[in-house]
């Protein structure tokens, strides 16, 4: 249908182009036989044989000489330009146009590839932002308890805390100077006093006598109450018998200067 639209000359354009197909076709076959006939020449020349020293050189020469001869040839042709009639536009346009489609459909094929490549590393980094803002919830969910708990840690809570603990240490240290004081007062009472109305001069000093207990407690209290000065004076109702048996083991200190006064170790140092 198109060769019918054209005008009367493309018909003359198409055999031109065929003789143009012809003679091309017909100088290579000549080429090819020059080229042949170089070819037997070489053949010929290579039989003979070549001392080692001059090999390469000879090697070289011919060389030389074909790229010579085969640049001779090619000077004496002289290159025919296709004519540009419409069918060979169309020809070459469409030859051109089927090259650029390859080479978009190349591009587009990469780029879709890439396109792919992008959708996936944006749908892990998706996923990785949702996994950070689930655990950045949980983290302020959790600051807010711990906010809240230390809201309710207050200053009031803490001072009711230290006086529950030391009502329940008052209570231990009451307990246990009771306990000890039980433990005293059996096993360390005062002495009899029917024993000492026999005895001269005993029976006065007797009725202010302290017991064990008091002794200690007496001790106790001075040393916590008084610590730069911890030391007691021995006063006539401390029986002589338990202030020995306090400084023979060791519970209680002379003074150094003054044997009237005496002070309780401080075990608590």
């Amino acid at each position: 249908m198109n060769q019918e639209d054209l005008d009367p000359d493309s018909t003359t354009d198409v055999g031109d182009v065929t003789n143009t197909e012809e003679e091309l076709i017909r100088e290579c076959e000549e080429m090819w036989k020059d080229m042949e006939e170089c070819q037997n020449k070489l053949s010929l020349i290579g039989t003979e044989t070549l001392t080692d020293s001059n090999a390469q050189l000879s090697l070289l020469i011919m060389q030389v000489k074909c790229l010579t001869a085969e640049l001779s040839q090619w000077q004496k042709k002289t290159p025919e330009t296709i004519p540009l009639t419409e069918d060979v536009l169309i020809t070459l346009g469409k030859e051109e146009f089927q090259k650029l489609r390859q080479d978009l459909e190349m591009v587009l094929s990469t780029m879709e590839s890439k396109n792919e490549k992008l959708k996936e590393d944006l749908e892990r980094e998706q996923r990785w932002l949702d996994e950070q803002q689930q655990i950045m919830e949980s983290l302020n969910v959790l600051h807010s308890e711990l906010k809240n708990k230390v809201e309710t840690f207050s200053e009031s809570r803490i001072f009711n805390e230290l006086k529950t603990k030391m009502l329940n240490i008052k209570e231990y240290k009451e307990k246990l100077l009771s306990t000890l004081g039980e433990f005293l007062e059996d096993h360390f009472p005062l002495p009899d006093r029917s024993v000492k109305k026999k005895k001269k001069n005993i029976q006065e000093s007797s009725v202010n006598l302290i017991t064990l207990h008091e002794m200690l407690e007496i001790l106790i209290n001075r040393l916590f109450d008084v610590p730069h000065d911890p030391y007691v004076k021995i006063s006539d109702s401390f029986w002589p018998p338990y202030v020995e048996l306090l400084l023979r083991n060791g519970i209680a200190l002379r003074h150094p200067e003054d044997p009237t006064r005496i002070r309780l170790e401080a075990f608590h140092q």
